[in-house]
């Protein structure tokens, strides 16, 4: 091939549902360090566009520390070594990563900490799902206010990205895949 030639993008493929047999790991859903006082927790369901849940879904979780920066916590998986698989987090270092596969009911949960984004708290969430040919990003707000993206959205749509908080440091946001009440995903260029 020479230097002037250009290579075309490969085309994508269906995510999964072969996904789940690899990629979650042991601790996948516990950001914040286990026992944390101010853990909360972030919780609902993936549906497919029929409001039917999906059990097979998979989501990764990105967010800024508390303090704000988006450093996490490098090496917090731990290897088994007689194995070499996942024994899971240190449960001490907040990572600021998460990944969490729905049950049979399509709910996950996730334990973390409020993110210390200026302006509005939020969870970067990207989503694999079957029939998907490409991985899907949204974010979860934990409050509705002043927000450069929330702003952009009519107030319907906006809806769909604040989470609802609940009881005790919890959190519900409910994922829809397409329908009526669809999420707001976003697209990266």
């Amino acid at each position: 091939m020479s230097m002037t030639e250009r290579l075309l993008p490969t085309p994508s493929h269906t995510i999964g549902p072969f996904y789940g047999y690899a990629l979650p790991f042991p601790g996948g859903g516990q950001v914040a360090p286990q026992g944390h006082p101010e853990a909360i927790t972030l919780h609902g369901y993936v549906l497919d566009g029929a409001g039917e849940p999906i059990p097979d879904a998979m989501l990764d979780f990105w967010q800024a520390a508390p303090d704000g920066s988006l450093k996490g916590a490098p090496g917090s998986l731990r290897r088994d070594p007689a194995t070499g698989g996942f024994l899971g987090r240190n449960s001490t270092d907040f990572t600021g990563f998460g990944r969490v596969p729905t049950d049979t009911d399509g709910h996950y949960a996730l334990s973390t900490l409020v993110p210390g984004n200026t302006g509005q708290p939020y969870i970067s969430v990207c989503v694999f799902a079957r029939g998907l040919t490409n991985h899907l990003y949204t974010r979860a707000y934990l409050a509705d206010g002043a927000d450069p993206l929330l702003d952009a959205l009519p107030a319907d749509r906006r809806a769909t990205l604040i989470a609802a908080e609940g009881t005790k440091g919890t959190y519900r946001f409910d994922i829809r895949l397409q329908g009526e009440g669809e999420t707001v995903f976003l697209e990266f260029q």
